[in-house]
């Protein structure tokens, strides 16, 4: 088996060694990222849904970075929300901050029971720019 070209933003370490997976994996010139969910430096869920979404964001794109790569490489995402019916879009309000303007990624979004103590979660697969596939 080859060696998994694992990606790790700088800080919340404590959250991918409690749960044992990888932020991101380069692999055939995409980044496959994990799960990024609305978790403080250590670990622990924001209290707040928006500020959940909106940090979830953020550690998304910190990962992304340390692949070098940006939201606009992203072709896919999957959006992960405990009581969707309630929440589902409160944390779609928060998106145009990110996404910006069209044309968008393919989108998924799934609503859940559990998602060890946080709300919202958002996964991606990217098309990293040439400069960063290798």
């Amino acid at each position: 088996m080859a060696t998994r070209d694992v990606v790790f933003p700088a800080g919340r370490h404590a959250l991918y060694e409690k749960h044992r997976y990888s932020p991101a994996i380069r692999s055939g010139g995409f980044l496959f990222v994990s799960g990024q969910v609305g978790s403080r430096e250590d670990g622990s869920p924001e209290p707040d849904f928006e500020q959940q979404v909106r940090r979830a964001f953020d550690n998304l794109n910190a990962v992304l970075a340390a692949a070098g790569a940006r939201f606009d490489d992203v072709v896919d995402v999957t959006f992960f929300i405990v009581d969707p019916a309630s929440r589902f879009e409160r944390a779609w309000a928060i998106v145009p901050e990110y996404w910006g303007e069209a044309p968008f990624p393919t989108a998924t979004v799934v609503g859940v029971t559990w998602l060890a103590g946080f709300d919202f979660e958002i996964k991606v697969v990217a098309k990293l720019p040439e400069h960063a596939a290798d």
